[in-house]
This record gives C-alpha cells, sequence and structure tokens, in this order.
C-alpha cells in the first residue's frame, strides 16, 4: 500500500470535514460552521484545500485568498451563502503513528475503528511512544488513543513489538464496555 492508497483511505472517512456555508460581511469572508455553528475568518484557510459544492457536486481547490479558489487552472469566485468544505487535520501525534505502523496494521486499525462508528477524525487524544524508540533497534511498547464520535467514546491501546517479527495488537474498548481486539504479526 503507497501513501497515495493510504491517503484514499483517509478520504473516505466520516467527520474528515468542517462543512459550512460563507457569508461577505464588511468585505471579509466569514466561515459558517454547520456542526458547531462557530464563525471563522476565512483569511484562516488561506493556501489550504478547500471544497465548493457547485453544480451537485463537490469541487475541489486551493484557498489562495478570501473569496477565490483556484480548482486547476480555473478560478472560481466565492458567493454568498456557497457550502463549502474544509478537511481537518489530524492530531499531528496521531499522524505520526499511522505513518509508522505496516500497511497491514494500518489497514485494520482504519476498517475495525470505521466498522465501531468511529473516524481517525474523531481522535482528541493520542499518545506515540513509537515516536520516542526512533533510533532503537528493538522497539516495543503502548500507544494511547482516544476518539469520540459525540455518541460515544473508543480508547484504543497500540501494543506493539518490532524486533524479530513485526507485532502490532488493537485493543479497542468503547465506553459500553463493548471490546474488541485485533492482532498483526509478521515473521
Amino acid at each position: 500500500m503507497n501513501r497515495q492508497q493510504r491517503l484514499k483511505l483517509y478520504d473516505f472517512q466520516q467527520r474528515a470535514y468542517n462543512e459550512g456555508t460563507v457569508e461577505q460581511i464588511n468585505n471579509q469572508w466569514i466561515f459558517f460552521d454547520e456542526e458547531t455553528e462557530e464563525a471563522t475568518m476565512l483569511d484562516d484557510f488561506v493556501h489550504q484545500e478547500i471544497e465548493i459544492f457547485r453544480l451537485n457536486r463537490w469541487k475541489k481547490g486551493i484557498l489562495n485568498e478570501p473569496g477565490k479558489i483556484f480548482c486547476g487552472k480555473e478560478a472560481i469566485m466565492l458567493r454568498d451563502h456557497d457550502t463549502i468544505r474544509i478537511r481537518k487535520h489530524l492530531i499531528f501525534s496521531l499522524e505520526r503513528l499511522l505513518d509508522g505502523v505496516n500497511d497491514d496494521a494500518f489497514f485494520q486499525f482504519i476498517t475495525t475503528l470505521n466498522s465501531l462508528n468511529f473516524s481517525i477524525y474523531d481522535c482528541i487524544y493520542c499518545y506515540n511512544h513509537l515516536s520516542f524508540l526512533s533510533d532503537e533497534h528493538r522497539k516495543d511498547g503502548v500507544n494511547f488513543m482516544v476518539f469520540d464520535n459525540q455518541e460515544q467514546i473508543c480508547n484504543v491501546q497500540h501494543h506493539f513489538c518490532y524486533y524479530e517479527k513485526v507485532n502490532d495488537r488493537f485493543e479497542f474498548t468503547l465506553n459500553t464496555g463493548k471490546r474488541l481486539i485485533i492482532e498483526k504479526m509478521i515473521s
């Protein structure tokens, strides 16, 4: 699985975007988040990937300046009450952790998390112990992650041992008491 295939899995995650509408108020573009109802200056998202809903489909582009999205060579001017979505950022330690696990463990973790109705974008806490072991020949320990999808909480412990064999074990525990363990070993 290459980097592009991993990123494609990121694209299909629930709650990967902040979605809302834009309005121009006093010559400034304001983004109104549909979920939180918070207002944010669109200036805060300049040079970031943004999608606009036009002609019954999402068009992906880069917000180069407030009010103007570049989709390839095409420049789209925003209008009041346009619906846009802005990709959320992953917690840095979770992003590093996902980059550090092998493809099979990555895929198993993501699909199991999704089957429990959680997204990697629901992560509210991640302790990545693996990142502190980058120079060691034998790497073992536990990473901790907490996910909140607004309906339930999921705690994940990632037990790893990378030495002569590669062993990844993920223990998922929901606030309801439901538990699930998956393990991936590579000789």
